[in-house]
């Protein structure tokens, strides 16, 4: 058995109190081995984590209720109670408590992680609309990452350990995405997807697809310009700085004949370019990394799930993997590669892609 050479605190915000989230939380950490490898902080309170367990009915989960984060036991699960108030639950709806104190879940751990208090942070989701407040005017997470930690650019990087997804534009509408759609995003993006490949998941030398955002590749502009515009400008500039970005490869075909197992990630125009192929193919496994901030941050790969939200029905899988991520990336950012390399890096890195555009597209 390999040693873990540290073991991290790892802050885990509630996301919206009525979601599927605190139910995740209590059916992963019953796997008393995740405390062997890690200290698990949950911001939250104990009553709405007994709220829960009676849901999830993990009655033996153990826990220390603090408000100290110096004084973290290391271990059991230790709940930061970030209130003391009852707050009304009510799983499954939408209401204005549920964002409000899952919001306050997510401020009292960023600030617990900006101070140096923990390690990493994985958030669960939270429902865009009740989360709005003064002090959170965001469409989700990654933004409000973006500016807590002071990042100029960072990159939504949807991960297995065989696919990995990048966006170039997040929640955005699509009558808008073409206009950031330019040379100066695409090598901010790529240049941050590059850099946490080698740095944060151990690839020598990453390849990096680059998808068109138009039919065909634009069929060299009869169909749109913004690849002839931006994209490959974009692809050429990257190349002159030793960077392995390919394309633009039409989004059609790309997926289909798996071409995305010849790169170590890829980098799509707008969400659902990315997305969809993403969780056809993630099997419930996927994981929401931000590259490109100062701190690690993952979460897992779907919404609050309100439908099935207090009905001890969610599926814990992508959490798990989640926190998983969150602890190999922190040790190989801390230099531990022998320990995590074989698990996060996709089989050693392949040969250069020899195929031409024309013999992926259509």
């Amino acid at each position: 058995m390999s040693i873990i050479p540290f073991k991290p605190k790892i802050g885990i915000t509630t996301g919206d109190i009525n979601g599927i989230g605190i139910e995740l939380i209590l059916k992963s950490l019953s796997e008393h081995r995740l405390l062997e490898i890690c200290t698990p902080v949950v911001f939250a309170s104990n009553k709405v984590i007994n709220f829960y367990k009676n849901i999830v009915g993990e009655q033996n989960i153990k826990y220390a209720g603090t408000k100290d984060i110096n004084a973290l036991q290391p271990k059991v699960i230790n709940v930061f109670n970030c209130w003391d108030e009852e707050v009304a639950m009510a799983p499954g709806q939408v209401t204005e408590l549920g964002g409000k104190y899952g919001i306050r879940s997510l401020m009292v751990a960023t600030q617990c992680l900006k101070d140096g208090q923990l390690d990493g942070l994985i958030t669960n989701p939270i429902h865009k609309k009740n989360s709005q407040t003064n002090d959170f005017n965001y469409t989700g997470h990654t933004p409000f990452l973006k500016d807590k930690f002071g990042a100029k650019d960072v990159a939504m990087m949807l991960c297995t350990e065989d696919l990995k997804v990048s966006l170039l534009t997040e929640h955005v509408p699509i009558s808008e995405v073409a206009k950031y759609v330019t040379v100066e995003n695409i090598l901010s993006k790529t240049r941050i997807i590059n850099e946490s490949l080698i740095k944060d998941f151990g690839f020598s030398r990453p390849k990096i697809a680059i998808l068109s955002l138009n039919p065909h590749a634009s069929d060299d502009g009869l169909i749109g310009d913004e690849e002839q515009k931006a994209i490959i400008p974009a692809i050429e500039k990257l190349k002159t700085e030793g960077i392995l970005a390919f394309g633009p490869y039409s989004a059609d075909a790309f997926f289909a004949r798996q071409h995305d197992k010849e790169f170590d990630c890829v980098l799509a125009m707008y969400h659902d370019q990315g997305l969809i192929p993403f969780k056809s193919f993630d099997r419930g496994m996927g994981v929401n990394y931000t590259a490109g901030l100062p701190i690690v941050r993952t979460s897992p790969d779907h919404g609050t799930a309100f439908d099935i939200a207090g009905k001890n029905k969610a599926d814990n899988t992508s959490f798990l993997e989640a926190l998983y991520l969150c602890i190999d990336i922190l040790n190989q950012k801390k230099g531990y590669a022998e320990n995590t390399k074989n698990k996060l890096q996709k089989g050693g890195h392949k040969s250069l892609l020899k195929k031409t555009k024309e013999d992926i597209e259509e």
